[in-house]
């Protein structure tokens, strides 16, 4: 089975910093991208940074300078690594792997569990 496992949320001042962890396991042929989502209470999930196979990433406006995304030593493991963090960034984060199965090479494209980052002001 394929799964994708974040973890390192938790409650934080503003300007404080977090580091999330996600890590794909399972029998993987391969990653295309990981990244990493956001839901607040009663907003719509939204994509906060993501990574290629390469090095190649993205970040939503909000979070671009503060977040940095980035990928372990193993190439199924992403971090994003979160500084000076504001209350409006408090959310359930989410982490994302679109990958293909070894299996089968079905497509896959999976979430983890979220976690709760809580910036308080």
């Amino acid at each position: 089975q394929v799964q994708v496992v974040e973890s390192g949320g938790g409650l934080v001042q503003a300007g404080g910093s977090l580091r999330l962890s996600c890590a794909a396991s399972g029998t993987i042929f391969r990653i295309n991208s990981m990244g990493w989502y956001r839901q607040a209470p009663g907003k719509e999930r939204e994509l906060v940074a993501a990574i290629t196979t390469g090095t190649r990433t993205n970040y939503v406006d909000s979070v671009r300078g503060r977040f940095t995304i980035f990928r372990g030593n193993a190439e199924n493991t992403v971090y994003l690594q979160m500084n000076s963090l504001k209350p409006e960034d408090t959310a359930v984060y989410y982490c994302n792997a679109d990958l293909i199965r070894a299996s089968d090479l079905t497509s896959l494209n999976l979430f983890g569990q979220g976690t709760q980052v809580t910036v308080s002001s």
